[in-house]
């Protein structure tokens, strides 16, 4: 794979990217309340030690039904960067996290 290509990270993919940590990651939160997803993610960087982020509004769709909220901070390990996900996915207030 030649620098400038991107890696598509599905089913049919064999590799997987070498990520060299700590990095900085991003998550892109969706839900339908954009105060509760501004909740959610102190409540999780806390959970995982006061982690230090940075934190965005992204866009809202056409109808104001959902929103969507970035949050980047540091992640040590693989290990860490999942357990991040994971508090993010299984959230009452996420509807979707990518």
């Amino acid at each position: 794979m030649k620098n400038n290509e991107k890696l598509i990270l599905d089913e049919a993919c064999k590799t997987r990217p070498d990520i060299d940590y700590p990095t900085s990651w991003s998550y892109k939160l969706i839900g339908r309340d954009l105060d509760k997803l501004i909740a959610c993610v102190k409540e999780i960087m806390k959970e995982v030690g006061d982690k230090k982020h940075t934190c965005s509004q992204g866009n809202t769709s056409k109808t104001g039904k959902f929103h969507a909220y970035n949050t980047t901070c540091t992640v040590d390990n693989e290990e860490e960067r999942n357990k991040i996900f994971k508090y993010f996915e299984t959230h009452e207030d996420v509807d979707m996290v990518m």
